[in-house]
């Protein structure tokens, strides 16, 4: 009997049943996939992987023509994965990871515009499958079919991308670096439902997704989940919390099955230690994902399109911090408008008796300077690093024109300053009996 379901459903059913241990059932159901859709390769991985739990050595074959034609139609991580799982099991896949660095690597000339990549197949595509509730009577036979299949799937395909897209991060790198970050590189294999990294560990590694969905949520004090984003093939993840040596600030969960490419925080710290581009490469991808995020969900930039908000980022210089620095000091002219775009910094004001009374802390995408810019006054607080940051500072001129220029801006730092300024004299306690008829 055969029965016309979805892809989608069919690897999650195919899943389900390799999780249970059902291996003949599963290989068949990815078999399936595979007849149906001969350019879907993770099914082709998956066929490789239940015929290796069965113990058959000829998935190896599927492995090695499964991770070529990856890293030639645009899946150069999922290339990796078969490489890995090849070397887990003795196999030699050293040409394979030779190709990829120079396919992939910055010295590569398949990198560039027009770059494309061969898609899986749609999860809505019908595919026929067999009902595997029923035993087959020569599953030797079964399992070399569907390995055959998997095997030459595309063998005859010679449609493939002119121009490739790049690894993030690693295409970045010089061959050298490149290959000695491979090398780094810890495969993870997780089911549906897999936590990755919780909210509030310390960072310990960062990501590169190859294949599967995730989601990103964070939970608030009463367990309440929000989702904060999905990542799918080629998203990195988890650098921020490493680089910086803080607390996770989000949740990470498996979506479906998921092959991940980890890097540990020793491995980084070899590597950074021997290749100064390697570090140098990380910082600048996490800068420019923080960048992203605050272009994406900072007030300061919500009234512009993305070609301005690139303009009013240019007009920023970047300041790196270490502890203990005094961005501003209290009763100094105010000399313009910061953004912390990572790290956190603590805020202080001279009390009655002429100690710091502390007024809170500023964190990613907080916005600080507003309120001397904006009355042409001294500062009110003093501002210092309390661990290694980065802010961006814009110049008191060019605030003042982006500030006549767009109401909005002009709005969002008056009510800024004007909310933190009756927070700070709370705290201080400076509101009076009036003040406080106001205040209800």
């Amino acid at each position: 009997m055969v029965v016309v379901v979805s892809l989608g459903d069919v690897k999650r059913s195919a899943a389900t049943l390799f999780a249970q241990g059902q291996h003949v059932a599963a290989l068949r159901l990815y078999d399936a996939i595979v007849a149906a859709a001969p350019l879907d390769f993770d099914a082709r991985i998956r066929v490789a992987d239940a015929a290796l739990a069965l113990g058959d050595p000829n998935a190896a074959r599927v492995y090695r023509a499964a991770g070529w034609y990856c890293l030639k139609s645009g899946h150069p991580l999922s290339a990796l994965v078969c490489a890995r799982v090849l070397e887990a099991h003795g196999a030699d896949s050293s040409d394979l990871l030779a190709a990829l660095v120079v396919t992939y690597g910055s010295e590569s000339d398949l990198l560039g515009k027009g770059a494309t990549r061969i898609p899986l197949p749609p999860e809505v595509l019908p595919v026929a499958i067999p009902d595997v509730r029923q035993a087959v009577a020569s599953p030797a036979e079964v399992i070399a079919a569907a390995l055959q299949r998997a095997e030459h799937a595309t063998a005859t395909l010679t449609e493939l991308p002119a121009a490739l897209h790049p690894i993030p991060l690693l295409s970045t790198l010089s061959e050298a670096a490149f290959r000695r970050v491979l090398g780094t590189l810890v495969l993870r294999r997780l089911p549906a439902g897999a936590p990755v990294i919780r909210e509030g560990e310390p960072g310990t590694a960062f990501y590169f997704v190859a294949s599967g969905q995730l989601r990103v949520f964070a939970t608030d004090g009463l367990g309440r989940q929000t989702e904060l984003a999905q990542l799918g093939e080629n998203a990195v993840f988890g650098e921020m919390a490493l680089l910086s040596a803080q607390p996770r600030s989000a949740s990470v969960a498996c979506l479906s099955e998921v092959d991940l490419l980890e890097v540990g925080r020793q491995a980084l710290a070899q590597l950074a230690d021997e290749l100064g581009p390697v570090a140098e490469a990380l910082h600048g991808f996490t800068r420019d994902r923080l960048l992203g995020n605050l272009m994406a969900t900072g007030p300061l930039f919500r009234p512009f399109n993305r070609m301005q908000q690139r303009d009013l980022l240019r007009r920023f210089t970047s300041h790196d911090v270490a502890p203990g620095t005094v961005v501003i000091h209290e009763a100094e002219q105010g000399r313009g408008l910061f953004v912390v775009l990572s790290g956190e910094l603590d805020v202080s004001r001279r009390g009655g008796d002429g100690h710091a009374v502390p007024l809170g802390a500023l964190r990613t995408g907080d916005v600080f300077g507003e309120m001397a810019v904006l009355r042409n006054a001294a500062t009110t607080a003093t501002v210092v690093a309390q661990r290694p940051s980065t802010v961006l500072f814009l110049a008191r001129e060019y605030v003042a024109r982006i500030v006549s220029a767009v109401p909005e801006i002009k709005s969002y730092l008056e009510a800024l300053a004007e909310d933190r300024e009756i927070d700070n004299q709370l705290v201080m306690g400076e509101v009076g009996p009036e003040d406080e008829r106001v205040l209800i």
